[in-house]
């Protein structure tokens, strides 16, 4: 049974279905990425229903059991954030078609980290309002992840806003998370693959209720359980893992639209930023910089 043929079945019998039944159905309906990505037992504790009873919805509904309807949902989930530019790619024949090809998968990434984001308006309105009224902003990232994790906190300290950068180091980064209250605010870039130690970190830092971002390829990522606000980057390369171009480009939009929502203060801690760098005793004299 595909998700759309699904929607319309519970629609369809939710009228006659029994008080805990039609709760069970009504959160299958409004919460499908957690149905997809969480244990049987984690939604049956959340719902205080028993695993049984969840079991029996799936049945009532057409399907073998719960993993059943468990699969269906994260196949549609997981199939909405890969790139279709990706789901092809042509033999190369020479180094010049190796380099275009190349520029048309990054260009792809893009493309489809645009798309996603255009689907998440309210989730950049919360974003913006949660980094301008937070008292201190995380930025986590683990190999990879922290790079985009950097920049974001190099972002956010252009525009004036307090900001931590969260990276292995000395310490694990769940000690690091010790001092993060509900007054502060978490960005979590997560890209594959995904770090055991980076989602008890953001598990222990929700338990704070701390506002969490987070930045990541797929509902698949564990991190996403704990956060309010998801970004999805497409990262598809065919070298070094994945790629960072579609999550610098979120960032660079995010942060970019943040810069526009802080007004004033914005426009004057860009300022500041483009007097330093104009600083001669610095750097050489730049000429036409847009800050």
């Amino acid at each position: 049974m595909d998700v759309q043929r699904l929607e319309e079945k519970i629609r369809g019998k939710l009228e006659d279905f029994p008080a805990k039944t039609r709760r069970v159905a009504e959160y299958i309906l409004s919460n499908s990425s957690e149905i997809a990505f969480h244990s049987i037992s984690e939604t049956a504790e959340r719902l205080s229903v028993s695993r049984a009873q969840l079991v029996r919805v799936a049945r009532m509904l057409g399907f073998n059991g719960y993993a059943d309807l468990k699969n269906t949902l994260k196949n549609k989930l997981l199939n909405q954030v890969i790139p279709s530019a990706m789901k092809s790619q042509p033999e190369l024949e020479s180094e010049s078609d190796t380099a275009l090809e190349l520029c048309r998968l990054e260009q792809a990434n893009i493309d489809e980290t645009y798309n996603s984001l255009k689907l998440h308006r309210e989730s950049i309105k919360l974003f913006c309002e949660s980094a301008m009224h937070s008292n201190t902003i995380y930025c986590m990232g683990w190999g990879i992840s922290s790079m985009p994790a950097e920049w974001l906190y190099t972002r956010f300290s252009e525009l004036g806003l307090k900001s931590v950068l969260m990276r292995r180091g000395s310490l694990s980064l769940i000690e690091q998370s010790r001092g993060i209250s509900d007054e502060d605010m978490l960005i979590v870039c997560e890209l594959p693959s995904y770090v055991i130690e980076v989602t008890e970190a953001v598990k222990k830092i929700a338990s704070c209720h701390t506002r969490i971002a987070a930045i990541t390829d797929s509902p698949a990522a564990p991190v996403c359980s704990y956060s309010q606000m998801n970004f999805y980057v497409s990262d598809e390369s065919p070298l070094f893992g994945s790629s960072l171009i579609g999550s610098m480009f979120a960032v660079h939009v995010l942060t970019s639209i943040l810069a526009g929502e802080m007004g004033s203060a914005g426009r004057i801690a860009l300022e500041e930023q483009k007097e330093g760098l104009e600083d001669e005793r610095v750097y050489y004299p730049s000429y036409g910089l847009k800050y």
